[in-house]
């Protein structure tokens, strides 16, 4: 049986071949004579399109020095490759979890957005951000680090091909006190410079629409150039990746449903605006 290509796992796999590869600053040719291979085989093992052998790979933590803890994760993205979803625990530090989601943002090339509750990490000003860590009690070397990826991460929407953010947001993300007043004026601020016609579309859902699918909870689908679709969520443990047909046409079918509902780009702004004059 053919393996699946382009699953959540085989993508995760192929990103951290590539991390390791760069870590040892050798290019795809200079790997693939070191693993006696062609490159065209080390560039599909890195999108996920392929699935490298267990042997195969234990050439490649051989020539890129791999340390045991990142082999094992590897290698269990391997055998698992086939799964078309993936239930993925976040673990201390920059998890793996946290890795595959940034690798996602930058590799898509339309992300579409639904958050209830929060302002997506993507979007997030440093106030607003350090508030959130603050309640996870990290300490305050771990805060400045978080910090400082969301802001590296922004630079997805202002590279020379843009990623394009559809992002519905929920009113109470608008209203809910996460940071003191201040920081929360400079959060929405934020939001209101990030709207961009072509690029960025932010539309805020209002709180008395009644019951959507989107009160199930907050999701991302991310769309590829040349790879399927992925529906990420989130849990208090972990995330969760769903590829096959199935789980992405509901997401997407709820992401129509919030653009049925949501306010339109001026609307949504100027509503912003409004809870910007409110805190000011």
């Amino acid at each position: 049986m053919a393996t699946l290509v382009a699953t959540p796992r085989s993508r995760a796999l192929g990103f951290g071949l590539r991390h390791a590869r760069e870590a040892r600053g050798l290019g795809v040719r200079e790997l693939a004579r070191l693993a006696q291979v062609v490159a065209q085989d080390v560039s599909s093992w890195e999108s996920g399109l392929r699935v490298p052998k267990l042997e195969q790979l234990g050439v490649l933590f051989g020539a890129l020095r791999v340390a045991p803890p990142e082999r094992a994760r590897l290698v269990e993205l391997a055998r698992n490759a086939r799964e078309p979803n993936w239930l993925e625990r976040s673990m201390p530090g920059i998890s793996p979890a946290l890795s595959t989601y940034v690798e996602y943002e930058r590799t898509a090339t339309e992300m579409v957005n639904w958050e209830p509750l929060l302002v997506p990490g993507l979007l997030q000003a440093p106030g607003y951000a350090e508030a959130i860590m603050r309640a996870h009690r990290l300490p305050p070397r771990m805060v400045e680090r978080e910090v400082a990826i969301r802001l590296r991460r922004r630079e997805v929407l202002t590279r020379h091909d843009p990623l394009v953010l559809k992002l519905f947001l929920g009113e109470e993300a608008l209203r809910r006190s996460i940071a003191d007043p201040a920081a929360m004026a400079e959060q929405l601020r934020l939001l209101v410079r990030a709207a961009q016609p072509r690029t960025s579309s932010i539309r805020v859902v209002p709180a008395n629409v009644g019951y959507h699918p989107g009160q199930a909870g907050h999701f991302v689908i991310f769309d590829f150039a040349h790879l399927p679709s992925v529906v990420h969520i989130e849990h208090l443990r972990g995330s969760a990746h769903l590829y096959d047909g199935d789980h992405v046409a509901a997401f997407r079918a709820a992401a129509e449903t919030l653009s049925d509902l949501a306010l339109s780009e001026q609307e949504s702004l100027a509503l912003i605006q409004g809870v910007i004059t409110g805190l000011e």
